[in-house]
């Protein structure tokens, strides 16, 4: 598909051609949710935990004699029934960790990446001229391109004066295209991609070695 390029001011700065195996497929919405389920419990510490009655520092004598007292018969105070005893079935330190395949990786980013391009949520620009990557001059360009709210901006290559530029920004990440993640493109009221990064976002997602390029 062919899509018009801007410049940093929102002018037209003409157009590129998008791959559509990446940016024009049926988005797999069954994919689509086990990649964010994956990528959320891959997000989880999993360093809840309790202790149980063998970990609680307490004396092991019982509290009372067995008989006579007229009370139920208790061996020890680190008992769970009893205040500042152990925990039955808490949780302890685990991992959350879920394997997704490389290739349902790919195929979520790009089914996300179509259903934002459905929706116009894609915007392609030649570059951003940030100058000497001051805050306000990024606000004004990304008004200018229609980008205002939460936004993932897609440079080819580490670029350290629109970090700078964005770094205040709590609603904006810098990200080269082996970075983009998954979450970010669902949350990202748009999603602004260089002209530059088009083509190795295209083969990172397609799976095609740097020399197929065309």
């Amino acid at each position: 598909m062919e899509v018009s390029v801007k410049s940093s001011s929102g002018a037209a700065a003409g157009t590129i051609t998008l791959d559509d195996r990446v940016f024009g497929i049926e988005p797999n919405r069954a994919v689509l949710h086990q990649a964010v389920v994956a990528q959320q419990a891959n997000m989880r510490q999993g360093t809840a935990a309790t202790k149980t009655r063998g970990m609680v520092q307490s004396s092991g004598k019982k509290p009372w004699r067995q008989k006579g007292t007229g009370r139920a018969r208790q061996g020890m105070v680190s008992a769970p029934h009893f205040r500042g005893g152990g925990v039955v079935f808490g949780p302890h330190p685990r991992s959350y960790h879920q394997r997704l395949p490389r290739k349902m990786r790919r195929l979520a980013l790009r089914s996300a990446l179509s259903e934002k391009m459905s929706t116009g949520g894609i915007v392609v620009i030649d570059r951003f001229d940030v100058g000497e990557g001051r805050t306000k001059t990024m606000l004004a360009a990304l008004s200018g391109i229609g980008a205002e709210g939460r936004a993932v901006i897609v440079v080819p290559e580490p670029d350290g004066i629109v970090r700078r530029a964005a770094g205040n920004l709590q609603h904006v990440r810098v990200v080269t295209p082996n970075g983009l993640s998954l979450l970010e493109i669902l949350q990202a009221g748009a999603v602004v991609l260089y002209r530059d990064s088009v083509e190795p976002l295209t083969r990172l997602l397609l799976g095609e070695p740097a020399e197929a390029a065309a």
